[in-house]
């Protein structure tokens, strides 16, 4: 409204005659391109950070990542907390966690076919409408002292599979709302959603937990998925190609047989995926390992710690924010492949590293290139992938939120018999070894371009 009124305005002193001089004939306007280019370049036109954000629908899309992923994050610290309130076993605290993360194994490929095959809208929509509906069951079976931890596990479990279906569905509609050109600054602003929410929604559940108890949480986290909704349903989807329309009439299982066989024949849409998980899995444990390099390490104690993961989080914010704010008309896969490298790299000098300002700059310089490389190759992947069966391409990617686990688990073991330390700088080397072989088996990825421009997803590749 109010860049309505702005326009309206301009349009009126555009229209109004040129005012006369002190001699009385009328004074001529200064239209010299250097000024009227002057008057339309604002320092506001110059900033492209938020451009995603004037598209309506997509408005609507990230009000709705923003109200889950506080869910979401609020539930991880939450439900550990019951777990282990309720039966004080670590063993029992961990199978919580993995009930969560199973069902993306079990159920994220037939997610990514539904998503091709059916509405994503209604996908999401039912999605978010159970995962509140399981936070309401809970938090009732709290607030009567009726839980067991068998409704932790099942809950549990029941959350992890919604949100398997819930993921695809949201990261096709990205690109779908916000079109070739701004989808990479759409991505950077999703991921400063998802950072935001790892920051805000633990600190909200602890809060919420000791003022108010365990059921206070999940009462807010049922709302929060409650407002998501709202915001989903209002928004407009645009209509199915044919392509799509053909999809849908498949049977389901030949459309996960066609995901398999899409991705394993398309080397570029390989290579992308590889560098999606590669990394991720071997290198994120390294925020897992914080406590051992600020006690062991860095001898501080629980805020050097906090410090750390702060650091970390600043910079994929930064990351995301100088993602959005780039304006381009083309994607390229060589910057990707270079944040994949330094991200792995600076993982590798945070676990060498002995000092704390130099652990600090290393955990900083690691968020940053971790969210813009991750940012870069999602958008490659989607503009790579056409939209009949980018709902099954995005579930493998997607399967990272299962994988980062397991790497966790494995920097556990090797932390266990060689050190922290050893442990961050085997897995970060084995990260960058795998990009290395990756490209150098693929070299022809480096020369992957994707025009922005709004027109038929084709990507094209330098010779």
């Amino acid at each position: 409204m109010f860049t309505d009124t702005l326009r309206r305005l301009a349009s009126r002193a555009t229209s109004v005659a040129p005012p006369e001089s002190e001699g009385g004939t009328p004074r001529q306007a200064d239209t010299s391109p250097d000024t009227g280019a002057a008057k339309k370049r604002g320092l506001l036109s110059r900033i492209h950070t938020f451009d995603s954000l004037s598209i309506r629908d997509y408005r609507l899309l990230w009000l709705g990542q923003l109200d889950t992923s506080l869910g979401q994050w609020m539930d991880s610290i939450t439900r550990g907390y019951l777990i282990y309130h309720i039966t004080s076993s670590p063993l029992q605290l961990g199978l919580a966690a993995a009930m969560r993360g199973i069902p993306l194994f079990l159920f994220g490929i037939v997610a990514g076919a539904l998503a091709d095959r059916s509405g994503r809208k209604a996908q999401l929509i039912v999605a978010q409408v159970t995962n509140g509906a399981l936070n309401l069951i809970l938090a009732t079976l709290v607030l009567t002292n009726r839980v067991q931890p068998w409704h932790v596990y099942v809950t549990g479990f029941l959350v992890g599979t919604v949100q398997a279906f819930q993921n695809p569905a949201r990261q096709t509609l990205v690109s779908d709302i916000a079109g070739r050109k701004h989808l990479i600054n759409a991505l950077a602003l999703n991921s400063m959603a998802l950072n935001s929410s790892r920051a805000i929604g633990p600190a909200l559940a602890g809060l919420l937990i000791a003022t108010i108890g365990v059921h206070g949480s999940y009462y807010v986290q049922a709302f929060m998925f409650l407002l998501a909704t709202v915001w989903t349903i209002q928004m407009r989807i645009p209509e199915r190609g044919p392509e799509s329309a053909r999809v849908a009439k498949e049977p389901l299982l030949q459309s996960i047989k066609a995901g398999f066989a899409y991705v394993s024949t398309n080397s570029n849409i390989r290579t992308q995926l590889i560098l999606a998980l590669g990394p991720l899995t071997l290198g994120m444990p390294f925020t897992n390992m914080m406590p051992i390099f600020a006690k062991d390490i860095l001898h501080g104690g629980a805020q050097l710690q906090g410090f750390l993961l702060s650091a970390f989080g600043i910079g994929s914010l930064l990351g995301a924010l100088v993602v959005a704010s780039i304006p381009r008309r083309n994607a390229y896969a060589l910057p990707a492949v270079i944040g994949a490298v330094v991200f792995s790299l600076t993982v590798f000098f945070f676990g060498l590293s002995h000092w704390v300002w130099l652990s600090l700059a290393c955990a900083f310089m690691s968020g940053v290139f971790m969210t813009t490389y991750q940012t870069q190759d999602q958008a490659l992947l989607q503009l790579s992938a056409p939209r009949h069966i980018r709902g099954r391409v995005m579930s493998f990617y997607l399967i990272s939120r299962a994988t980062v686990p397991i790497g966790t688990l494995l920097a556990g073991v090797l932390a266990h018999y060689f050190g922290g330390p050893a442990a961050v700088q085997m897995m970060s080397l084995s990260a960058l070894g795998l990009v290395l072989l990756v490209v150098s088996t693929h070299p022809g990825f480096l020369r992957l371009k994707v025009d922005l421009q709004d027109h038929p997803d084709t990507p094209v590749v330098a010779d």
